[in-house]
């Protein structure tokens, strides 16, 4: 049996789930970030990171390594695409995702809990608007009047649908008169199984949670998401946040 550490808030968590359910494989999933399961995580991934897929006796961590394992080991229900140039171009959009999209969307809600009492950095929801543009743009671009990015449902969407999901909740969202052709696929995407599924889990989670959520006393940051907060020059508020000891690192 699979067993995969995930948790809700997530994005490469959430991807990595939709594959497994894209290639209907039966896995146990473990809430990772729970208290209650720290150690257990913590045991086979001593960062204590997730996502972590356990499968037998193999370990294997950082989401895009896990899909790369699972269509190798598992190939039917592929989310590579056959053909090379189009697997290419859906390795590219699972590297936006994981890089540009999730740093901004992650540095915008700073971390998915928000700014208390309105400490966000003037400026910071221009800046990430800025930088949605050209990617909202490139969609557009390239879906034009296809059905999905890489001409069947791929990683491409699964890696892009959390990020674009959390878009929603930030008032840095596309639009439907500029990005027509991004509406109607994202509208389609929600309608998927696997999509649908891993929006109402989010929902749930959520709403299960969120009357005793509380702030935590670190936020976790790693590589991509510093940087893009520190190339758009918010050096002072971050900073401050390392000296007030509001900003963890993995590990």
């Amino acid at each position: 049996m699979i067993t995969l550490y995930d948790n809700a808030f997530s994005p490469f968590a959430r991807k990595v789930r939709m594959v497994l359910e894209h290639k209907r494989l039966p896995f146990e999933a473990v809430d990772g970030l729970l208290a209650a399961h720290h150690d257990r995580l913590a045991a086979v991934n001593p960062r204590r990171e997730v996502p972590t897929l356990v499968d037998g006796d193999l370990v294997v961590v950082n989401s895009p390594q896990i899909v790369a394992y699972l269509e190798q080991r598992y190939p039917e229900r592929p989310v590579y695409p056959a053909d090379p140039t189009t697997r290419a171009a859906a390795l590219a959009w699972e590297r936006i995702a994981d890089t540009r999209l999730d740093a901004i969307t992650h540095d915008a809600s700073n971390g998915g809990f928000g700014f208390p009492d309105d400490t966000r950095p003037p400026g910071l929801l221009e800046a990430a608007r800025a930088d949605l543009a050209p990617i909202y743009a490139q969609l557009e671009h390239t879906l034009g009047e296809r059905e999905f990015l890489c001409g069947t449902l791929s990683l491409a969407e699964l890696a892009l649908f959390p990020h674009l999901t959390a878009v929603k909740f930030l008032d840095i969202a596309f639009d439907g008169p500029t990005h027509p052709h991004l509406l109607a696929w994202y509208k389609r995407l929600r309608q998927h199984d696997v999509c649908r599924a891993d929006l109402e889990r989010t929902q749930a989670f959520l709403r299960g949670v969120g009357p005793t959520l509380q702030r935590p006393t670190r936020i976790i940051w790693r590589g991509d998401r510093i940087e893009w907060m520190l190339a758009r020059g918010f050096h002072e508020w971050f900073f401050g946040e390392v000296r007030a000891g509001r900003i963890g690192f993995p590990g």
